[in-house]
Parts: structure tokens; C-alpha cells; sequence
């Protein structure tokens, strides 16, 4: 039975709350403001935490905040309640590194549909070797993380539309991408002009870094999956912070390890895996960074990805459908059946 921790002043928001979510089959822990709230996720480690946002003595804002400083606790899926819908509260509350934001009221319906997609990505994160995920984990534990902040706040923001390219191959870099929201792939062509998507970049992941350090030209492409917005760090700032901040520089080089170890399994699945194992790693990657579980890609996407030839793709997408592994509609591709992808055979 998965825990909830409910932190929320209002004792009939909080009751209601607690009520419909342990007729669905959770264990609440409930917190009437932010300090109490601290205190029994520290004692309990929930497996997800809902809080609102303005509290007495300690709001939402300070116990993520707080929570994110504590390493056995900052990898707890965080989801804020809130009354307020403005644009500066949500970017705020996401900038914190928040996972969710619903704004009351609420449909209970929908609140349990994102519980749910919350906790079976957290799930799904113990079990899927997915190395990218190494960039926002750096980002988090890093003791320059105020620093980072920092470096964040009051940068330019550009939204792009789906299919917008960033940057191409052979241009000099000028900044240090975050995205803030949407989804991003980097890809590379062979000398045969076919695509191979090396990366996929979601909400809180950093990339266009390796050509920052070597100082020089890119050698991909990036484009946009869908509508995305971006935070724009110029080179020269992230750089100051990179060589003057030795925990900030420590843990970036642990990410740039990582960043290479995803590389090399890459290759190795191009290399030996089956098509069938190819294409359902390349799904369980695009799953895990689509922010509401549904896969929006084209299948060529999936096929530069998996690096098989488009109808191969297609006709494995195919029989999946019909093995019940994923189900696939007009403008997505949802995945029914995760343990089977994770365990398909080489």
C-alpha cells in the first residue's frame, strides 16, 4: 500500500483529502501546516507528497525547499495544492523542482489520475537504467545548488513550437539549455543521411553541455518534440560557476560520466539488442519523459531512436498493440503492459 503525505491547513481540506484517497486504497499521513509536515515525512517517507501551498509559519514553497536538502528525501514525488493559478507560483513551485501543481478545487477524478502517473514514475525510476536522469539528480544534490538558482533566475525564456529546430550541427554554442517544459531530441546523421536520436531531454533536464567544455562546435542537432519552453544560461555564466564551485564541478563531472555511460549502452543495444527489445527501450525512454505518460512522437522518431528503419518500427509498434503491450491512438502512444518492455529479450 503506497503512503501519502497530505500537508494542508485547512482541517476540511485536509480531512476530504484523506478520505477520498484511503477509499482508493492509500495510506494517509496528514499535517495541519509546513513544519509539522516536515517532521512526518522525515518519520514516515511517504511515497508521495501532496501539500499546499500558502501556510502559516512555513509554506509549501519552504518545506520543498527543505525536503530537497535532504538526500534520503528529495526523490519523493512532490505534487502542491493550491487555490492560486497564477503563472509566477506555478513556475516558481516547478523551478523548486516540484513534480506536479493542481490548483483547487480540484476533480477528484483527475487528482487520483496524476497521484497515480506520479508514483508509477517514481516506480518506474528504481528500475529503468535511464542516465539522463543523472542531469537533474546532479542538479539537485550538488551543494552549488543555491548557486544554480541563481544562475537560473532572470535568464531569457524562449517557447518553441513543435518540430522548432535550437541549434545544428557545426554552430558555436552561446548557452546552456533548461527546459522548462516540453521535450527536446538531439540527433545525429551518418553519412548515409539517416537520423539517430541519441538523446531525449524533459522538464528539469540540462543539455547542450559537452561542446561548453571542449569549446567547441556542435555535433548534433537539436529539435523540439512539442510545444517547449526553454531557460537560456550563457556560456560565460555557467562556466564561472563550473570552475569557482568545486562540489558544483565534482558532481557535474559524475553527470558527464553517466552522460557517457548512457552513450556506450546505447551503442551496445544498437549493436546486439533484438528489434523488438530496441523499440520497447526507445518507448519506456519517451514514456518516462512525456510529462502525462503518453508517447507524442512520430514514428520515424521511434525508429531514429531505436536506430531500425521506420516500417521495421511500424510493424513492431504493431504487434505490440496486439500483445496488449501499448495502445496506440491517432496523436499518441500509451503503454499498457511496462514490466513486459522492461523485461523484452535481447
Amino acid at each position: 500500500m503506497k503512503t501519502i503525505a497530505i500537508i494542508e491547513d485547512n482541517e476540511e481540506v485536509r480531512e476530504n483529502l484523506a478520505e477520498i484517497l484511503e477509499l482508493s486504497g492509500y495510506k494517509c499521513i496528514t499535517a495541519e501546516n509546513g513544519k509539522v509536515g516536515v517532521k512526518a515525512v522525515r518519520e514516515h517517507k511517504p511515497d508521495l507528497i501532496l501539500c499546499d501551498v500558502m501556510m502559516p509559519e512555513l509554506d509549501g514553497f519552504g518545506v520543498l525547499k527543505i525536503l530537497n536538502q535532504d538526500p534520503e528525501l528529495m526523490h519523493i514525488p512532490f505534487m502542491f495544492l493550491t487555490a492560486k493559478a497564477e503563472k509566477s507560483d506555478f513556475r516558481k513551485g516547478m523551478g523548486l523542482g516540484a513534480d506536479d501543481y493542481i490548483t483547487k478545487p480540484y476533480d477528484d477524478v483527475e487528482l487520483l489520475d496524476a497521484l497515480e502517473m506520479r508514483l508509477n514514475k517514481a516506480s518506474k525510476l528504481k528500475t529503468i537504467d535511464n542516465s539522463d536522469k543523472g542531469i537533474r539528480r546532479f542538479f539537485d544534490v550538488a551543494k552549488g545548488e543555491k548557486e544554480l538558482s541563481k544562475l537560473s533566475e532572470d535568464r531569457e525564456v524562449r517557447t518553441y513550437q513543435r518540430k522548432d529546430t535550437i541549434y545544428q550541427e557545426g554552430q558555436y554554442p552561446k548557452w546552456l539549455y533548461h527546459v522548462v517544459q516540453g521535450q527536446v531530441k538531439t540527433i545525429q546523421t551518418n553519412e548515409f543521411d539517416k537520423d539517430l536520436i541519441t538523446h531525449v531531454y524533459g522538464e528539469g533536464d540540462f543539455f547542450g553541455f559537452m561542446p561548453l567544455l571542449s569549446s567547441s562546435v556542435y555535433n548534433d542537432q537539436a529539435i523540439t518534440l512539442e510545444e517547449t519552453v526553454l531557460r537560456l544560461i550563457p556560456v560565460e555564466d555557467f562556466k564561472l560557476l563550473l570552475f569557482n564551485n568545486r562540489d558544483f564541478a565534482a558532481k557535474f563531472i559524475k553527470m558527464l560520466a553517466q552522460h557517457a555511460d548512457h552513450n556506450e549502452k546505447q551503442l551496445i543495444d544498437l549493436a546486439y539488442s533484438s528489434v523488438r527489445r530496441k523499440v520497447a527501450n526507445a518507448l519506456l525512454l519517451l514514456e518516462h519523459k512525456a510529462t502525462d505518460g503518453k508517447i507524442r512522437v512520430m514514428r520515424e522518431d521511434v525508429a531514429a531512436m531505436a536506430g531500425t528503419a521506420k516500417e521495421t518500427t511500424i510493424r513492431t509498434l504493431s504487434d505490440f498493440k496486439n500483445e496488449g503491450l501499448i495502445e496506440i491512438a491517432s496523436t499518441y502512444i500509451s503503454i499498457i503492459d511496462e514490466e513486459s518492455l522492461i523485461e523484452m529479450p535481447q
